[in-house]
């Protein structure tokens, strides 16, 4: 259930790279176990808005609070109080399931007692206890992301990133994945994806379309299909996004 309390706070947040604005004053704020997709076409900002909001790019003005800390001057807190997935680096493909996840609870300043006790809590319930001397390399990908999403929720951070977390995988194994997310949700986190899927898009309790460095509709995803007037988000992704496109059909 999603709550008032709201643990991303963005405000006229801006970077700018010299001349070029690569995020233009956005404003948005993500509820506590609430699930915000954050859409947009290749180049239209989102990246450096995620960036900027897990600490590892400084804003060029505006304002951002994750989990209470501010993107400004607390980004080292920020990282230690968030989980992060990308779908091109998540984990080490020349070390083991359990070395990875011995490595990143040693980066989150887990105890080693803690760490090898989830580790088997973890494997097991994933059903890859037997394979946890395996390398990442010779996993198929669709569980190389499942367990990455995992580890990235190994610290139990309240907010987890992900981002286009399924991309590459089958539709089976997408739906395996949302059923991880749902299930990260109902035990009180919050999820803020970023995906190419349109139809994960349908999934999220709120969404947010980035066109050009801005924000060009956000709520949703019912609402924003009847303000559009279209049966998809796909739709209304051709229609902000793709303008050209959206003309010709």
């Amino acid at each position: 259930m999603i709550s008032d309390k709201k643990v991303i706070k963005v405000e006229n947040l801006t970077k700018r790279f010299g001349s070029f604005i690569a995020v233009n004053d956005i404003s948005f704020e993500v509820g506590e176990g609430e699930i915000f997709g954050f859409l947009g076409a290749n180049g239209a900002g989102k990246t450096t808005a995620i960036k900027m909001l897990t600490g590892l790019l400084l804003p060029s003005s505006g304002e951002a609070t994750v989990a209470g800390f501010d993107a400004f001057r607390q980004s080292e807190k920020i990282k230690k109080n968030i989980g992060y997935m990308s779908q091109r680096f998540s984990l080490y493909e020349d070390l083991t399931i359990a070395e990875n996840i011995r490595l990143y609870g040693g980066i989150y300043g887990l105890s080693n007692k803690h760490i090898k006790e989830q580790t088997n809590i973890l494997l097991t319930k994933m059903k890859l206890i037997d394979y946890k001397n395996s390398l990442i390399a010779s996993l198929p990908l669709g569980w190389r992301q499942k367990l990455a999403f995992a580890v990235a929720m190994f610290h139990d951070p309240k907010i987890v990133f992900l981002d286009e977390p399924t991309g590459g995988v089958d539709p089976i194994t997408r739906r395996q994945f949302w059923d991880m997310i749902y299930e990260a949700v109902s035990e009180g986190k919050t999820i803020f994806v970023t995906t190419h899927y349109m139809d994960e898009a349908e999934y999220c309790d709120r969404v947010s379309i980035m066109v050009d460095g801005k924000i060009a509709a956000i709520d949703t995803p019912s609402k924003l299909k009847q303000q559009f007037n279209v049966k998809s988000i796909n739709d209304v992704f051709v229609r902000l996004a793709r303008p050209n496109m959206a003309l010709n059909q």
